[in-house]
């Protein structure tokens, strides 16, 4: 029986290009430096860090939670594509979900460095006290990332299956991960189309509600801190999400098509754009509404956690970071009629906002620790140290390691062009 499907490209896995080589390189650099203050944190415990009672969380929460909003908003833009059915964006519907994936375990991987003993971890599996927040995070995280291995599997089957006959690396991880008798049907095509439908849809309240939500939700519960007490705060992040997951996607295609020097799908990368921007003016909405309740609340914690968030030390991070970089300028470039359709202008917006985002959970997380909880306290003052920053580069490398191996190895992407196969 023939049979139309759509193919994914596939360049020999061998055939490195020097830009590749020099970028596996500079990663490889990059996580084996990380690797050493990783170790030196590990050895010497929190002593490495700024963290102390008044603000024990800092840059390594701050990239927890950025990566796992990037984790959700990836994958409930590829619902967009399995269970909405908007084919429009079907180009990276599978690399949504494997950069959904990466960035979970980037995101864990932080926390795994925040805690002050690491190697007590399981604790929370093995001990699950039922109403802690925390623990049913971690719950709702191994769900998670079950689900989107599930899905991104059953989306690359038919790519694997093809994959089978090839001697190549490729096609022997294909013969490892799909079964002798594996076909390509009419009936497995629709069974495969059933299943993403079924676990796309499973994963979307657990995603907003469980994964993005919940870890608003360990904030929002934080009564001592009132920047972070509100029922808004979960919703805040899960918009967050959509817009840092939207606009990662955008840049990571865009790149990737231009370092290949493939065709740019330029009206799905317009469209994406407008969407990345529809995101983040709901999200601005929210936290302006934030804000004025803040104000007319009269909470001293709160305004002053404001005070030092807009006027104080901080201030260039919300000022410059989220608001100009992460808001203005994306906003001009993505609606200015010269720029509006310019892949390059398109793809600078989609990264200001990846790094607005950024701003927008460091502000989240220090500013609000600053003032004291007790009156006649100290005032907190936090800025991360070398180790800090250098482990969050060796974790920001491991993740790009990661998603470059990932992607040279596994059908991510998907081509245009149709071709004739035997069932």
């Amino acid at each position: 029986m023939a049979l139309h499907a759509k193919t994914t490209a596939l360049p020999p896995i061998g055939n490195f290009s020097k830009q590749f080589k020099w970028w596996i390189g500079i990663l490889l650099v990059l996580f084996a430096v990380g690797g050493y203050f990783i170790i030196e944190r590990l050895v010497l415990g929190l002593d490495t860090t700024n963290l102390s009672s008044i603000t024990p969380w800092g840059a390594w929460i701050a990239f927890y939670i950025f990566f796992v909003g990037l984790s959700a908003g990836s994958f409930l833009l590829s619902t967009l594509i399995f269970v909405f059915g908007m084919e429009q964006y079907e180009r990276v519907g599978k690399m949504a979900l494997f950069t959904a994936i990466v960035c979970m375990i980037v995101a864990l991987t932080f926390v795994l460095m925040d805690l002050g003993r690491p190697d007590r971890f399981m604790n929370a599996l093995i001990h699950w006290n039922v109403i802690s927040i925390l623990a049913w995070e971690i719950h709702f995280y191994l769900v998670y990332i079950t689900l989107l291995v599930a899905e991104l599997y059953i989306a690359m089957r038919e790519d694997l299956v093809r994959l089978r006959t090839h001697d190549t690396w490729r096609g022997m991880i294909a013969r490892w991960l799909t079964f002798k008798n594996s076909k390509i049907m009419e009936e497995t095509k629709k069974r495969d189309h059933r299943w993403m439908k079924i676990l796309g849809t499973v994963g979307i309240p657990l995603a907003i509600l469980g994964v993005h939500g919940g870890t608003g939700a360990l904030f929002a519960v934080v009564g001592a801190r009132g920047t972070w007490n509100s029922g808004l705060f979960p919703l805040i992040f899960v918009i967050s999400a959509m817009v840092s997951g939207t606009a990662l996607l955008l840049a990571i295609y865009v790149i990737k098509q231009k370092v290949t020097k493939k065709p740019i799908d330029q009206e799905m990368v317009i469209s994406l754009g407008k969407m990345m921007v529809a995101f983040l003016f709901i999200d601005l909405l929210m936290q302006f509404y934030e804000y004025l309740v803040g104000v007319y609340g009269l909470e001293d914690g709160h305004l002053q956690s404001m005070a030092i968030q807009m006027g104080g030390p901080y201030s260039w991070s919300f000022w410059g970071v989220q608001m100009f970089l992460g808001a203005v300028v994306p906003i001009f470039l993505v609606f200015y009629k010269k720029t509006a359709k310019n892949m390059h202008a398109i793809l600078i917006a989609a990264i200001l906002v990846v790094i607005g985002i950024i701003g927008v959970r460091f502000n989240i997380v220090v500013p609000s620790q600053i003032p004291p909880v007790f009156e006649g306290r100290p005032f907190g003052d936090y800025y991360p140290t070398l180790n800090e920053w250098m482990v969050s580069i060796g974790i920001g490398a491991m993740g790009l390691l990661i998603f470059t191996i990932g992607d040279r190895l596994l059908p991510l992407e998907e081509s245009a062009d149709t071709t004739e196969l035997e069932g």
